[in-house]
């Protein structure tokens, strides 16, 4: 450690002698200063013309040259100036080697030919050392950028604000929370504390390390926040579920600071809204954008249509969409997945048709649309193309197919995937979870939920609905409660509706109906006619139908427009064999206008899946026919 911290507190010079080029007749003056001007065809042009014998500066001719190269993004031009470096011998001066560095880093595709020029450089200084290690974050390679970091410490090269700045970037890519700390401490230890660049980087690897309260620290205790600053920590906010606080750090950057947000800015603040289901502030946000100029961004605009979708607006959403000038990968996944969060699994089979690629993400938004119409046959067919087009443990597609298989009764096949998948999040989890809550293989169920729990996954709101679903539909009554109670006094979690309707549900089948009928009068959710109708459905197969009777009462009292708790009552009188006071309130359901909502499935006859809307033909574009209403018989 003190070999490190040595490294890290060594002081290294370079300097570079500038040059006089007050002489604008003086032909290299006229080139460099049409580089400045970034005109390349002119500058390339007046050199050829020249006779070697008039440049006598030639380091500073290449440098300036490769730098325009990079300005205007002419990367051919650049390597042909490169050949000419290499003929001239001029590789080993350091202010071309460089400058020729930043070239291949900016606009190099391939970050080994990148490296090949640094590992050329005859002299590497802090610049040369950094460019490399933040191309190494830049290309996926964190480790890479930290051992290459090390390297360059152990050559008695001092470390610069960007350096630590792409160091902690790693660390936050790479999720080492401690060595993060320990860069952190070498920031305060150099006096960077201030520094914008650094400080942004920190309160990003903090909030991506789920340490929300450093990365808050981190931002107070900077002097005067720049909107970098501040978007980086309402970027932590909205990273760690803190919706709220992100808003109110929006409002406030603008408000009390008088900060204009930027891009990014806004795409933050938009998911926080989305995932608040804030339509009225989302639209506000909207307007900021509007009269801001950000219309026409993607990422602005992406952001909008994801949370219009969010909202329950998908109609909008599709609006924003359709005037983007320019889409990507991101603003097709917004819409689907807005679509497939609203239930509209058509639309997103329609928009599949007209897309021209679809990448890793949005496979994730099929198979979930898949899943939704448990369409097994056609999410086998998108599962097939997500491998052939190089899909390989990606942990959002893979999730998403654990619970198509499992929602389509493929429950081993489900558990499968689950068992080879190297990386599990908690959607993972809870996939399987529910998965074998729906096939009814509540015990398994238990298993996945504990083993989650060693390792060290905390379960969420929708892990117990999961849950107490699988105690339900397997009789589980005792670790039903306990799981119940355990939601609230272990996790915090507080039970809502999904919770209280499966534990009526648990004992209502085990035929409990005084305790369930007397955890809703305890719950805040009393009022709520789905609990009295859930207790009421358990009450068909008991023969007190005076309980029967006085809960079908209470759901009727609460929705009279409500069809089921009619159906049921019905249902009710008719197992005890009375068979008039059925046709009562059949009649009565009649005269009140109720009516009984039809019930639609889907179904597959000779291969043809169908349903009372039509399938459309194609998930994946250009890659398989499914079939169309006229395969319907």
């Amino acid at each position: 450690m003190q070999k490190l911290m040595k490294h890290l507190f060594k002081r290294h010079y370079s300097v570079l002698n500038p040059l006089n080029l007050s002489n604008n007749a003086n032909p290299l003056s006229k080139i460099l200063h049409l580089c400045k001007s970034g005109e390349l065809s002119s500058a390339l042009q007046l050199l050829k013309s020249l006779d070697p014998g008039e440049i006598s500066a030639k380091p500073v001719l290449y440098a300036s040259l490769l730098q325009t190269c990079t300005k205007v993004l002419a990367f051919n031009h650049g390597l042909q100036i490169h050949s000419h470096v290499l003929k001239s011998g001029l590789e080993f001066d350091r202010f071309v080697g460089n400058s020729l560095l930043t070239l291949y880093f900016k606009l190099g595709t391939n970050f080994l030919e990148t490296r090949k020029v640094f590992d050329g450089l005859f002299f590497k200084d802090v610049i040369s050392w950094t460019s490399m290690v933040s191309g190494y974050v830049r290309v996926g390679k964190p480790m890479s950028s930290l051992e290459l970091f090390w390297e360059m410490l152990a050559c008695g090269v001092e470390p610069n604000a960007f350096t630590l700045s792409s160091v902690i970037k790693a660390c936050s890519e790479l999720g080492d929370l401690k060595l993060g700390q320990i860069f952190h401490g070498v920031v305060l230890g150099r006096g960077f504390d201030s520094n914008y660049v650094i400080s942004s980087s920190l309160m990003d690897m903090y909030g991506r390390s789920c340490a929300l309260n450093d990365a808050r620290q981190v931002f107070d205790e900077m002097p005067d926040p720049d909107a970098i600053c501040w978007t980086s920590i309402i970027s932590a906010f909205t990273r760690n579920d803190s919706f709220d606080e992100a808003l109110r750090f929006f409002y406030s950057m603008q408000r009390d600071h008088r900060m204009c947000p930027d891009g990014f800015t806004f795409g933050t603040v938009l998911t926080a809204c989305g995932n608040l289901g804030r339509l009225k502030q989302g639209k506000e946000v909207h307007a900021k954008v509007i009269t801001t100029g950000f219309c026409g961004n993607v990422v602005v605009e992406s952001s909008l249509v994801d949370m219009y979708g969010k909202c329950g607006s998908p109609d909008e959403s599709r609006l924003i969409f359709d005037r983007m000038p320019k889409k990507n990968s991101v603003s097709w996944s917004a819409l689907l997945g807005g679509y497939c969060q609203n239930g509209d699994f058509k639309s997103v089979i329609q928009i599949c048709r007209k897309m021209e690629k679809v990448d890793l993400y949005c496979f994730g938004t099929i198979l979930r649309t898949c899943a939704g119409l448990a369409a097994v046959r056609q999410g086998k067919e998108v599962h097939c193309q997500y491998m052939r087009r190089g899909g390989w443990r990606d942990v959002i597609v893979e999730s998403a197919l654990v619970d198509l298989y499992a929602k389509c009764g493929c429950i081993d096949y489900a558990q499968t995937i689950f068992d080879q998948m190297p990386v599990r999040n908690l959607i993972t989890w809870n996939s399987m979870i529910g998965g074998f809550a729906q096939n009814g293989r509540g015990e398994e169920a238990l298993k996945i939920f504990n083993k989650m729990v060693k390792e060290g996954i905390k379960p969420d709101y929708i892990s117990f609905i999961g849950i107490l679903f699988a105690c339900s539909h397997s009789g589980l009554v005792d670790e039903g409660r306990e799981c119940f109670i355990s939601m609230t006094r272990d996790y915090g979690i507080k039970a809502g509706i999904e919770h209280y309707s499966c534990m009526v549900d648990l004992l209502g089948r085990a035929g409990l109906l005084e305790e369930a009928e007397i955890l809703i009068e305890t719950a805040e959710f009393r009022n709520d006619s789905s609990l009295w109708a859930a207790l009421l459905g358990a009450c068909t197969t008991c023969t007190n139908y005076k309980t029967a009777e006085r809960i079908a009462k209470r759901v009727m009292e609460l929705e009279p427009d409500y069809h089921l708790s009619y159906v049921l009552l019905t249902n009710v009188y008719r197992a005890v064999g009375r068979w008039n006071d059925a046709l009562k309130i059949r009649r009565l359901m009649k005269d009140r206008g109720v009516s009984k909502m039809p019930g639609t499935s889907w179904i597959e006859t000779n291969n043809n899946l169908g349903s009372s809307f039509d399938f459309e033909n194609s998930l994946v574009p250009g890659e398989s026919n499914f079939v169309g209403e006229e395969g319907m018989g």
